[in-house]
């Protein structure tokens, strides 16, 4: 059970702290908890170098790299190959379509980090990362966690809107109902107490459906 254990990582759950640790990228040596000082930061992994899925959601990242920049969001990838790797990797990519990975790529050989964030799942490979995405906060947070097959590449759209969703909620004090994106209304929070479920119910400055679920605008 211990070896087990060791294989497959602890998954960080949503609330915890992401685990800190040391790496070598493409962009220098980094200390997790260093990195992306009062920003959020989306940590993501790929099964490998100079493979076809990866490319795609690589370059995605890559095209989209200024949206999060304007979301004061940094990237960085990982996956379990060498830094050699990744530069010729970077290289190649950008000589056959002139699309540059200008984000730090974790080189986790060892895969000391694949483990340390359940990125090694074995019922799908013991030696390659599956499709890991982890929002983390500027606190340092693990806010929402995607996880995708090897054969499946990512949603780049869906990535974006949950980031500004967490963003938007965080500095509202809102929810978001289903498909919400930029601009549409956002739930306001129930009420806690029968004061506030009649105040609710007497309020015309949301659209209530009943006072349970009303939505405003920003």
């Amino acid at each position: 059970m211990e070896l087990q254990k060791e294989t497959i990582g602890v998954m960080p759950r949503i609330g915890d702290m992401a685990p800190d640790f040391e790496a070598i990228t493409t962009k220098g040596k980094i200390k997790f908890s260093e990195f992306a000082k009062d920003k959020w930061t989306i940590l993501f992994s790929h099964p490998a170098d100079f493979t076809p899925v990866c490319t795609t959601e690589m370059s995605g990242f890559a095209e989209r790299q200024e949206e999060f920049n304007a979301l004061n969001t940094e990237l960085l990838g990982l996956s379990i190959d060498s830094i050699h790797s990744h530069l010729a990797w970077v290289n190649n990519v950008r000589e056959k379509t002139g699309v540059y990975f200008d984000f730090p790529i974790i080189a986790d050989i060892d895969m000391k980090v694949s483990k340390l964030y359940g990125m090694l799942q074995p019922n799908e490979s013991e030696t390659a990362a599956v499709r890991a995405v982890f929002f983390i906060d500027p606190s340092k947070k693990i806010r929402l966690v995607m996880y995708y097959p090897l054969n499946v590449g990512r949603n780049m759209d869906e990535i974006l809107r949950a980031l500004e969703a967490l963003q938007v909620s965080d500095k509202n004090g809102v929810a978001m109902p289903l498909n919400w994106k930029k601009g549409d209304k956002v739930i306001v929070p129930p009420p806690k107490n029968l004061d506030e479920m009649n105040e609710r119910l007497s309020d015309d400055t949301c659209e209530r459906t009943d006072f349970y679920l009303c939505k405003r605008e920003l």
